[in-house]
């Protein structure tokens, strides 16, 4: 979703880091492959993830929510030369899409793929974070930041994917509609959260920037 008017968008991309030709590539794949290609995160969005990883300069990173590998390959930019990228899916059936990308990148021995429920995952993981991106089932969304929440490093950087939902969260809500519901709770949760400090942006369908003080 767009939020600015579509030329004042276009000049926003327009004068924006270009996408990298692996991810074009990744692109095209997913779009021809896959079902549900707008779960891209994009190439302006790309370009903000990758963005906000080289000024945080991430050593450990935990992505909820791969799909086809995309966002992780924009994260892994900004990663320490020694770090290593941890993400998590569900879908078992992408994980040799993704890891063909992985591999192909400057970080594929230091991506490690995890297939499974995040619930169940991030318990086990014996770390901590320095750069976690959220973008998987919303209505799970408080209960993957009460998980990572005690595994960040002071300072470290807590990305929400969605928060804005297309616009559901300032429309009539119905009660069946369970992910928006959750997105309204979850928003309120990060505003209220004394463990964090939080900038949502208008960027796409709404990203989140929470600070663990």
């Amino acid at each position: 979703m767009h939020f600015l008017p579509e030329e004042l968008d276009d000049y926003v991309v327009a004068h924006t880091e270009d996408e990298p030709p692996l991810l074009q590539e990744l692109t095209r794949e997913t779009y021809q492959k896959i079902l549900m290609p707008r779960m891209l995160s994009g190439p302006y969005q790309g370009r903000v993830l990758s963005m906000i990883s080289k000024l945080a300069s991430p050593n450990n990173i935990l992505e909820i929510g791969t799909y086809t590998g995309y966002s992780a390959l924009c994260l892994a930019e900004g990663m320490r030369k020694e770090g290593v990228l941890h993400t998590i899916d569900i879908n078992e059936e992408l994980h040799d899409l993704q890891r063909k990308y992985f591999d192909r990148s400057s970080w594929g021995t230091q991506i490690v793929q995890h297939v499974g429920d995040a619930t169940e995952i991030i318990p086990q993981l014996d770390m901590t974070f320095d750069l976690v991106f959220i973008d998987a089932d919303k209505p799970n969304y408080p209960t993957y930041l009460n998980l990572v929440i005690d595994k960040m490093n002071k300072g470290g950087i807590i990305l929400s994917d969605n928060v804005l939902w297309s616009g559901k969260v300032v429309e009539n809500v119905h009660p069946d509609d369970e992910s928006t519901i959750a997105l309204l709770n979850y928003n309120s949760l990060l505003k209220n959260d004394v463990r964090v400090e939080t900038v949502l942006l208008p960027i796409r369908d709404g990203l989140t920037i929470s600070r663990v003080v």
